[in-house]
């Protein structure tokens, strides 16, 4: 028996550097979403993690939109010439590197003291669109100067106080962004169980068992000690639940009136997140707004809620010169490929860069955009697609029960 020569193995057996840092070595292994967020749930405290990770009521709706994903079935084209992939696309009119973008989400520094401005970075650098909420813990003047040329938006609840929204939107307007996302599936906080039982507030009211928990995680503690304070950089008023502070603070009286209003008043781009029926979608087409969110708001608002990949063949064929997006449950490229075959021109995720910034700042989101450049490009080609164009319907299918 022949016995190989070191020289030979050599060149079989790579050894990667060793890398003492348990979080580096985490995300370097990491390839899925589910593998961030598992590290993400392992450097941040269980109030912070369940803010994120959790929903509505018994969470029925996030878990249904994760089900339907997982019903979609492929159908592939072959003999095609798929050498060179393009994943890129356009949103609102602009080119954008990948049809995945990062939606709004509040309390963003605590989930990691780097916040907003650590994410609308990596989105900045690999070109996709950033939308920063109107509970942003940085302001839209700050985050404009940190990363003056990001694709980002504004998203934007209307307040009791108009005069409030009104300040808003000027204060917007002269920061330079030029597209608003209005939200309206809020008039008021939906019921999120896991933040209740977790005694969750802004700024954080420390229970013994938070104060256990926290302890066991000293880098985010001694982050949230050392850097600027907790807080709303556009509402100053924060006490109380997330579910009562939105009660307490926005408007319930929402109508398409205020939609109107806001088309006349906003020059620039307008779109609006929260769309969950045809004729809610069909309503808005008729005010010039320029695109429409299909969200159930991750399944935070109301539960048992609509599924945004479900109601979005109907809202195509209803309207079918809009531009639509769709939000919740995504977890995979494959998820946005899917959609865009059902007729989305891209998808927005929230959760899952929330998870990258937990998990490692902004070098877990860049990590968790890596994912998602690989999972897309790979199945494009598997499909026999060159570019997002030529997916249609009869790429997908949805399956009864999910494939395992």
């Amino acid at each position: 028996m022949r016995v190989p020569r070191w020289s030979e193995l050599r060149e079989l057996i790579q050894f990667e550097a060793p890398t003492l840092d348990s979080r580096t070595r985490a995300l370097q292994r990491a390839a899925s979403v589910g593998d961030i967020r598992k590290i993400a749930r392992r450097f941040t405290p269980r109030a912070v993690f369940d803010y994120t990770d959790g929903s509505a009521g018994e969470e029925l709706a996030l878990a249904r939109q994760r089900h339907l994903f997982r019903c979609v079935e492929f159908h592939p084209s072959a003999l095609v010439d798929v050498s060179e992939v393009d994943p890129s696309t356009t949103f609102l009119g602009k080119r954008v590197g990948l049809p995945i973008g990062f939606g709004p989400t509040g309390f963003t520094r605590m989930m990691h003291h780097a916040g907003e401005k650590a994410t609308a970075s990596v989105a900045a650098r690999n070109n996709l669109v950033f939308v920063l909420s109107t509970l942003g813990t940085t302001s839209p003047e700050d985050l404009k100067d940190a990363v003056p040329d990001g694709n980002n938006w504004f998203q934007l609840y209307i307040s009791k106080d108009r005069s409030i929204t009104h300040d808003l939107v000027d204060r917007v307007e002269a920061a330079g962004y030029d597209t608003l996302e209005l939200t309206i599936d809020t008039p008021v906080g939906g019921i999120r169980r896991r933040d209740i039982r977790n005694g969750l507030t802004v700024p954080p009211q420390l229970t013994p068992a938070t104060a256990i928990n926290m302890a066991m995680h000293p880098n985010w503690v001694w982050n949230a000690l050392t850097t600027e304070p907790l807080e709303f950089s556009s509402l100053k008023s924060s006490q109380g639940t997330v579910g009562e502070l939105l009660s307490r603070v926005f408007d319930a009286s929402l109508t398409i009136d205020d939609v109107t209003w806001l088309r006349e008043r906003w020059k620039g781009k307008l779109v609006v997140k929260g769309v969950q029926s045809v004729a809610t979608a069909t309503e808005l087409s008729n005010t010039g707004v320029d695109a429409i969110v299909l969200s159930n708001h991750g399944g935070r608002q109301l539960d048992r809620a609509p599924i945004p990949l479900e109601l979005l063949p109907a809202v195509k064929q209803a309207v079918p010169a809009a531009e639509v997006y769709i939000d919740g449950g995504i977890t995979d490229g494959a998820d946005a490929l899917a959609a865009i075959a059902l007729g989305a021109q891209g998808v927005f995720v929230g959760r899952a860069h929330l998870f990258g910034l937990m998990a490692g700042g902004a070098a877990g989101v860049q990590k968790l955009v890596d994912i998602f450049r690989d999972q897309v490009t790979t199945q494009m080609a598997l499909l026999g697609v060159t570019n997002l164009n030529q997916l249609t319907p009869d790429h997908v299918r949805l399956r009864a029960t999910p494939i395992r």
